[in-house]
This record gives structure tokens, C-alpha cells and sequence, in this order.
């Protein structure tokens, strides 16, 4: 429908485990909205479907979609079919900010899906604390967020890039050059290869920071040609930035590169003809190539419903689990009443999720992933080279974070907790 919002599915699709069987009580909302005594539960879904992170959002909206088709096959939540409210907020942060307050105020939706890049979520954060609102943020991101009302299901930096990192500077050397996408993300992504770097006594030799808007990559590529780095970390994002890819193959530029964005996320892998992507290593929790028998059920089920798709990427299926996780916390609490089910979420919880069986760290409203070194090879096949579940670290351990006792709407970033960070770059 024109409006974003779309009824119960009647498609049929297999269902997954970990549906329990629907209640019939549903209690009186507090904070943020909620469907109280409606018929149905309604989920804000707000995942660009165009514009910069196209690439990106549409799998995520394609796999939400999916998890609620599956769940209302199933019987619903508490017994309630699942509605979306769902339009396209098109890569633009000011739309996610009205979208945001039409999704609370006058759709009174029971939890919200919304936003890839981390100046989306930071734009939108203030009105959700504002008001109360259960938030799951499903994209890999830099880290730090404690937030009483956001749960961040994918991996942070520290995750992915301590799973990388140390890989690469065991195969190939010690002297690092970061190249980052030009903003939050990117900026404290590359405080943690810093940070990292010192952890492993590695040298960053050199950093650059590359806004979303260029395409052309010429003179990063001369001044890491200039650099000679044992390998290069490539932090970048959206669209343009995939045009590095040809542009460096094409200069010659055959050094490793390490990664906690590209291929999981645009599926450059899939996009550009080899080999572009030769000796790109990805610290991730997923790849549509994880070779496991649930992870390829659930590769097939998405094709079932989107035949045309081009790739199944590491946010898709942390919208789809997460939304598996949030009917199962609502069944558990009999209700829909977000400060509940908050609660519940913050017990913690085991998942069983496509990647691998993982868990929510209630105390942090993070998970515990199933992370992977991923290698791409001149003809672009993606081959698993370790594999390691690893916890949120930063917001338990170094930090301190509960927000089982401690209300916050924080995000803390490595350089007040590590020297490395901090230092003066080059």
C-alpha cells in the first residue's frame, strides 16, 4: 500500500523453531505506545529501500517481511496477527526523523526496526529515548551504544575487527593503513584498528577519512601505494564507495585488505566482476555463504519468497532473528507492554539464528555472535578461514555497563578508555 503499511501475510512459508504458541493476554502499554487492546501488533519496519543505502536496507526490509510472514503462518504473536507500518525513508535522516514520530505518535507501533548507517540511528536515538520506544538497531556497527531502550543486534567493531585483525597481522605483517568512511562510524571504527593495532603490537602507518559522496579514489590509492602497508583495513560504506574496488584492481593495488563492511553488506562480491575483491578478508558474523544446513534452510525460504534477490546480507538476517527474538520475548511475558518486554530481554536470551546459535547479553542489549574470517579469492568464492564466538566486550568489560540496574542513553567511544585511540593521527 501507498502508506507503507501492509496486513497480516497470507503466504505460506516453513516456519522456523523457537515460536512458542500464542496467549491470549495482552496487557495495558506503558511508554512509547503499543497496540493495547487492537487485534493485531504492529511493528514499525523503517529500512531504506532507495537512495545511497539501498543495497544495504532492502535485504533488511526483505528479511523482517519474511520473519513476520513466517510468524503469522504461525499464529501471530499472543495470538495477533502481525501489521507493518513500513515505508521507504529512502536514505534520508531527515525522513527517518518524521517517519520516527509518525511510527510512535500515531501508528503507536509495539517495537521499531529502523536505519543502516549509525548517523541514521544517532539522528533518531534522541526521539526514541524521548518517548520511551523499543528499538532494535540490526546493522554491524562501531560500538559503545548503552541505551535503556536500544538493542543493537549486530556485531560491534571490536567483534568483527578483533576477529580480523588478528588473522591478518599473523599472515602478513604488522604496518596497517586504515581508509574509513567520514563519519561516527567510520571515525571510531578506525580508533579501534588503532586500538587493536596496539593490542597485537601492530603500527597504523596511515589513516584516511573518505566522505560518502566520493567515487573516486585515485589519490588513496597513490598514498597507500606510497605507504607500502603490510595490509590495508577498508571501513567503507553506501554505494559510491564501491567503486574503489575496480579502481584499485585496476592500479595495480594487489595488497590484503581487511574489512568489517564490504561483501557481507553491498555483496560487492556478487556485484563486481572478478577479481576486485581478491584477498579481501571480512570479520563478520554472517555471509549468505556460511556453510551450514540451517543457514542454507534459511537461504532457500528467502529466495522462496524473493526469487529475484541478489544476496541474502549480514543485516538481513539480524532483522530476522531479531524479530524471532522479540515474538518470543513477548510470549514469554503474556503482553506486548514494552517496558515488559524490555525486561524480559534484558534476562538475557539463547537465539537460534541462521549464523549459528548465539545469545543477547541483557546487561548491554548486545549479542554474543558467531564470528568468522571470511576470504574472498580471484574468482570471488568465499572460503571460512576461523571461526570464533565472541562476546560484546567493550560496554561489559571495559566500561562496566548494566542496564538491568542503570538507566543510560550513552554511546562511549574507545579514546576515553584507550590511549591508542587517542593518539594524534597522522
Amino acid at each position: 500500500m501507498n502508506d507503507g503499511r501492509s496486513g497480516p501475510s497470507r503466504r505460506s512459508f516453513l516456519a522456523t523453531g523457537g515460536t512458542v504458541a500464542g496467549a491470549a493476554l495482552a496487557g495495558c502499554l506503558t511508554g512509547g505506545g503499543g497496540s493495547g487492546g487492537k487485534d493485531t501488533v504492529t511493528l514499525g519496519i523503517l529500512e531504506d529501500r532507495s537512495g545511497n543505502f539501498a543495497l544495504n536496507g532492502t535485504p533488511k526490509y526483505n528479511a523482517s517481511m519474511l520473519a513476520i510472514d513466517e510468524l503469522n503462518d504461525d499464529g501471530g504473536i499472543l495470538g495477533k496477527q502481525i501489521e507493518t507500518f513500513a515505508p521507504d525513508p529512502q536514505s534520508d535522516n531527515k525522513r527517518y526523523q518524521q517517519l520516527t514520530r509518525q511510527a510512535i505518535n500515531e501508528e503507536q507501533v509495539d517495537a521499531l526496526w529502523a536505519g543502516y548507517s549509525s548517523a541514521t540511528r544517532e539522528a533518531i536515538r534522541p526521539i526514541i529515548d524521548q518517548n520511551e520506544q523499543l528499538y532494535f538497531y540490526t546493522t554491524q556497527y562501531e560500538g559503545g551504544v548503552a541505551d535503556s531502550y536500544t538493542f543493537c543486534m549486530g556485531a560491534t567493531a571490536r567483534q568483527q575487527l578483533g576477529m580480523v585483525m588478528p588473522y591478518l597481522i599473523d599472515e602478513f605483517g604488522t604496518d596497517i593503513y586504515t581508509i574509513a568512511a567520514d563519519y561516527n562510524f567510520g571515525q571510531i571504527s578506525a580508533d579501534w584498528v588503532r586500538v587493536l593495532a596496539n593490542e597485537h603490537d601492530a603500527n597504523v602507518i596511515g589513516e584516511e577519512f573518505i566522505p560518502l559522496s566520493v567515487s573516486q579514489f585515485g589519490s588513496t590509492i597513490n598514498n597507500i601505494q606510497d605507504a607500502d602497508p603490510d595490509f590495508v583495513m577498508a571501513l567503507l560504506v553506501g554505494a559510491n564507495h564501491t567503486s574503489f574496488w575496480n579502481q584499485r584492481t585496476s592500479a595495480g593495488l594487489d595488497l590484503p585488505f581487511g574489512t568489517s563492511t564490504v561483501m557481507a553488506q553491498g555483496y560487492q562480491h556478487k556485484r563486481l566482476d572478478p577479481p576486485a575483491m581478491k584477498g579481501v578478508y571480512g570479520g563478520f558474523n554472517y555471509m549468505q555463504e556460511v556453510p551450514t544446513d540451517r543457514n542454507q534452510d534459511f537461504v532457500d525460504r528467502y529466495y522462496e519468497k524473493y526469487p529475484d534477490a541478489p544476496y541474502v546480507n549480514e543485516e538481513c538476517v539480524n532483522n530476522y532473528f531479531s524479530i524471532k527474538m522479540y515474538a518470543q520475548a513477548a510470549e514469554s511475558v503474556g503482553s506486548t507492554n514494552q517496558e515488559d518486554i524490555i525486561a524480559e530481554l534484558e534476562k538475557g536470551m539463547d537465539v537460534s539464528a541462521p549464523e549459528g546459535d548465539i545469545s543477547l547479553q541483557g546487561k548491554v542489549h548486545h549479542m554474543t555472535h558467531d564470528m568468522r574470517v571470511f576470504r574472498c579469492d580471484e574468482n570471488h568464492d568465499i572460503h571460512v578461514m576461523e571461526e570464533h564466538k565472541i562476546p560484546e566486550q567493550f560496554l561489559s568489560d571495559t566500561v562496566g555497563v548494566n542496564l538491568r540496574e542503570n538507566d543510560q542513553t550513552k554511546q562511549y567511544v574507545p579514546a576515553d578508555y584507550f590511549e591508542a585511540a587517542d593518539a594524534t593521527r597522522e
